[in-house]
């Protein structure tokens, strides 16, 4: 098959992907209700959206009062609440002083006509009001698709069981590549400085999922015996490749049990006071493509 012919596959691969996680109710694998989440990211490297509603109110950890009302849509992987997140190569979220949530926080490249954009935006599902972003076969860097990620957050309105209440979903149908080039990564996404999943809140509390930074830890050949590919384990759930977290009062419910079939859950960092690491992460600088 000539390198044309293999991108054309690529395509429409992609294509097809899309549509059946495009359609409301559809489920292939974990990613869910993807058709509507429908304000596009326009294709980038790097780039973030501006401030924008989630739709309803949070309280995560606290942040702007206990009432966080919007947040920032960034390509690499998260969002981020502060301000916008352009970094593409992942730091340690147990030492960031970056209130996020990131359920894949890599360096992905959406410029490439092979890959899909992402996609965000508010609705309703099940009665709740949520805001989701899909990144559903995106590329990575540079400006390359020759494998393609599917993975998807989900933020829920639960004040049904109190004010600022919220769960989140870490949804996830393909993980085929970790690392953009930039990151030490391989032409085919491999290698160097691998993705990581979790949160913090950026001061005392932080989380992030067994395999985190693990070269091929979280890759789709990784299942069905390892433990922690992420399509093939959950957490908090009977679905594979769905991780949920429930926030209430504030703060992230701990665990009562790992994820299914993997040893330990990750790394759950809460301090009583002060900010993790604070200083400590370097940001990269892309050179000039």
């Amino acid at each position: 098959m000539t390198m044309r012919s293999l991108k054309s596959a690529v395509a429409v691969l992609a294509l097809l992907g899309l549509f059946v996680s495009g359609v409301p109710g559809a489920r292939a694998g974990a990613v869910h209700d993807a058709g509507l989440f429908t304000t596009v990211l326009n294709r980038n490297d790097d780039g973030s959206t501006g401030v924008v509603n989630i739709g309803f109110g949070i309280n995560f950890f606290g942040l702007n009062g206990g009432n966080q009302t919007t947040l920032f849509v960034n390509n690499n992987g998260n969002v981020t609440f502060n301000s916008s997140l352009s970094t593409f190569t992942p730091f340690s979220l147990i030492s960031t002083g970056t209130p996020m949530i990131a359920p894949f926080f890599a360096d992905v490249d959406t410029r490439n006509v092979g890959s899909d954009v992402v996609r965000y935006g508010q609705s309703s599902i099940g009665g709740h009001a949520v805001f989701g972003v899909n990144w559903i076969n995106v590329g990575y860097y540079n400006s390359l698709a020759t494998h393609l990620n599917s993975f998807q957050l989900i933020i829920i309105d639960r004040s049904d069981t109190g004010a600022g209440n919220f769960d989140f979903e870490f949804n996830y149908d393909a993980i085929t590549w970790e690392t953009g080039q930039a990151s030490g990564g391989n032409a085919s996404g491999l290698g160097g400085a691998s993705a990581r999943v979790g949160w913090s809140n950026g001061t005392n509390a932080s989380f992030e999922l067994n395999g985190s930074a693990v070269n091929g830890a979280f890759l789709d050949n990784n299942c069905p015996d390892g433990p922690t590919g992420l399509i093939c384990h959950d957490r908090n759930s009977d679905i594979l490749g769905q991780y949920i977290f429930s926030v209430r009062n504030g703060s992230v419910i701990p665990d009562p049990t790992p994820p299914t079939g993997v040893p330990f859950p990750g790394t759950l960092v809460l301090l009583g006071a002060g900010i993790l690491g604070a200083g400590a992460t370097t940001l990269l600088r892309r050179r000039a493509s």
